[in-house]
């Protein structure tokens, strides 16, 4: 009678605390929730294991009032209830309590309808799970938040098997498995399943131990962002006790994500008095500012400027910095940083180097980057990604798009019929948006103009065949050209049969304005990143008011679309005008945005549709190469066998 004693103190303890907080202070009851619920259908699930924790209420209201609404008894020690309740908890210490319980699920929460005694004994003891035979209710699908979070709940658990796994969160479960290296329709076998519950199970009692309670957050929504950052692979093999030393070290994350992963999208440079445009050396003249003899500054190339033009105009970036700097930088390069292995050796060799700054240059080294700047807080490591929320790091990419405004005016002017072809690589963060622009720049020249839309991402494609196929001469393609790779079709090109190819103008990404910035800030002590650490992730999105983008046109050009264009610049570069304003319609004759209306920056970045001059489609994720599905599921709308399902939050 002991043990129900304590048992008894612990209920009357919450029965008390629930009261003060003005809760109900009895078990849930199932039946009433139903009488408010659309309940569309129920299935048997058999015999399993069921996570105690889950356990949150009775079916009936015939015992609710027995138990405190944490599953401890509020019956008195001499009452028939307290023996029953004893001789169950010695019966599990005897022999253990084997016979399964009778319960209900419903939105993965489940209530008990014979064995609640046994449920209460089980929590009383600190054990995990306990066996039970599940009857689920399956509510009616409707575009209410918690049951869309619920049906991706019984997608993943149709492969899985798993229902300790809950998310606050719409696209969590599908992050998951990309986070895990897992096809969203890719059942587990029983190992899988045993090695994945075991995992989550002591990453979930570490949250406990790092008291997670006090966060809005569940443990699944905090062991994601842990994955995500670790990687599987490590996390399998991990006691409870390093889980609690690693997730220690990532609170930032965790706590960034509690307050909905905010960002803070930086889309100009900071003004400081007249020093907009003062060379770097000025910059390390102010009075009572830190002047060093040197900084060294690591840059981290996935490939190299030879074999890729993405490299390569980084690359010009650098060295217009270390020539801006008057000999104050010192940068070091590393090249073919494909693996996470080697993106990670690159930036730890840079760190041992003595780079105080690094610049990771390629979306895929995100995971790399958060993992060196937690083991070295001492570095500032920047990302050339977008709308990625880590606090450890920040993120930088350019306003593309409002090049490729531009280069679509261009294209409608100069071509006759008004078909216009358009090449991109997989569907990520703000590729979309560079389609949309450039139709809507073509758009308000000719009203009549279409953009025909090739993927080069997907298997077999081959553009140039298909818009020759087709009589498309004015073709947007790659944005530069590699030093090893001499041809014309890049930028904004015409090619007519039996003519030389001639381009009419290129994109410029001028990042050397943008690492001169974030250099002279670093050499200052801080920026704009240190003043939001641990409260926002700093995303930078410059553009044409930042000089890190431009558009270069042929001599070609007639005279009259030259200043046209070059007034549609300046227009953007000062927001006098916006792409993205008045009235645009997608695909679907869906109104995107209305007359005297502009999109916001998280709805360009995050776009998920085409502008209804644009002929072709988005791809689903199993048409896309490896390379270009890896791609998308890292930083990309997300995708399944029907297309779009929306954006990805990271």
């Amino acid at each position: 009678m002991e043990e129900y004693y304590e048992a008894l103190k612990r209920g009357q303890r919450r029965y008390h605390m629930s009261l003060a907080k003005g809760e109900y202070p009895y078990l849930p009851v199932l039946d009433d929730i139903l009488s408010y619920s659309d309940v569309a259908s129920s299935v048997s699930l058999g015999t399993m294991d069921i996570p105690l924790e889950k356990l949150v209420g009775t079916k009936t209201a015939e015992r609710s009032q027995s138990f405190a609404n944490n599953f401890m008894p509020l019956l008195g020690e001499k009452t028939e209830f307290a023996a029953k309740w004893t001789a169950v908890y010695e019966h599990q210490v005897a022999d253990g309590i084997q016979d399964p319980i009778e319960v209900y699920e419903f939105m993965n929460r489940f209530y008990v309808q014979e064995g609640n005694k046994r449920v209460s004994v089980m929590k009383f003891v600190g054990a995990y799970s306990i066996p039970g035979r599940v009857t689920r209710l399956l509510p009616k699908k409707s575009d209410d938040r918690e049951i869309k979070l619920y049906y991706e709940f019984l997608d993943f658990y149709g492969v899985s098997k798993n229902c300790d796994v809950w998310f606050s969160r719409e696209g969590s479960y599908r992050r998951l498995l990309n986070a895990m290296g897992k096809e969203p329709e890719q059942v587990w076998d029983g190992e899988e399943q045993m090695f994945f519950r075991s995992a989550y199970g002591r990453f979930a009692k570490a949250f406990q131990m790092a008291h997670g309670e006090k966060l809005e957050l569940t443990a699944s929504d905090a062991f994601l962002v842990y994955i995500e950052i670790y990687g599987y692979d490590q996390v399998k093999g991990q006691t409870e006790r390093e889980m609690y030393q690693s997730l220690r070290k990532i609170w930032d994350e965790i706590r960034l994500a509690d307050k909905g992963n905010q960002i803070e999208l930086i889309r100009d440079p900071k003004e400081e008095g007249d020093s907009k445009r003062l060379s770097l050396r000025n910059w390390f003249l102010p009075v009572n500012v830190w002047e060093p003899e040197e900084m060294k500054i690591g840059f981290i190339y996935e490939k190299t400027p030879k074999t890729s033009s993405w490299t390569y105009a980084h690359e010009l970036g650098r060295l217009h910095l270390e020539q801006a700097s008057g000999g104050k930088v010192t940068t070091f390069v590393y090249e073919q940083a494909e693996t996470e292995e080697s993106m990670e050796a690159a930036i730890e060799n840079a760190a041992s180097e003595g780079c105080s700054v690094i610049f990771t240059t390629a979306s895929r080294m995100i995971g790399a980057s958060v993992r060196c700047a937690i083991r070295h807080p001492e570095l500032k490591i920047y990302n050339c990604s977008v709308k990625m929320s880590y606090s450890s790091i920040c993120t930088y990419d350019a306003r593309i798009y409002e090049a490729k405004f531009l280069m679509g005016a261009i294209a409608a002017a100069m071509s006759k019929t008004g078909r216009l072809g358009y090449v991109a690589y997989c569907p990520i963060y703000g590729t979309l948006a560079n389609i949309n622009a450039f139709a809507l720049g073509a758009r308000m020249i000719n009203p009549y103009a279409k953009v025909y839309l090739e993927w080069s991402g997907v298997k077999g494609a081959d553009p140039a065949a298909v818009f020759e196929k087709e009589g498309i001469t004015y073709i947007s393609g790659d944005d530069m050209i590699t030093p090893s790779h001499a041809s014309r079709e890049y930028g904004l090109y015409v090619k007519e049969e039996g003519k030389e190819t001639k381009n009419l103008g290129v994109p410029i990404l001028h990042w050397g304005k943008f690492y001169e910035h974030i250099v002279r800030s670093a050499f200052r002590g801080g920026g704009e990143e240190e003043a939001l650490k641990g409260r926002k992730a700093v995303n930078y999105w410059w553009g044409l008011s930042a000089d890190v983008i431009d558009v270069i046109y042929s001599g070609d050009m007639p005279h009259e679309l030259r200043r046209l264009i070059e007034f549609l610049k300046e227009s953007i570069r000062l927001g006098s005008f916006l792409p993205f304003s008045g009235v645009i319609y997608d695909q679907d004759k869906r109104l995107r945005c209305g007359e005297k209306e502009s999109l916001e920056a998280e709805q360009i970045i995050a776009m998920d549709w085409l502008a209804e001059n644009v002929s072709g489609k988005i791809p689903d994720m199993d048409e896309l190469t490896e390379g270009a599905r890896e791609l998308a599921r890292l930083q990309g709308v997300q995708l399944n066998e029907q297309g779009i399902r929306g954006e990805v939050t990271v």
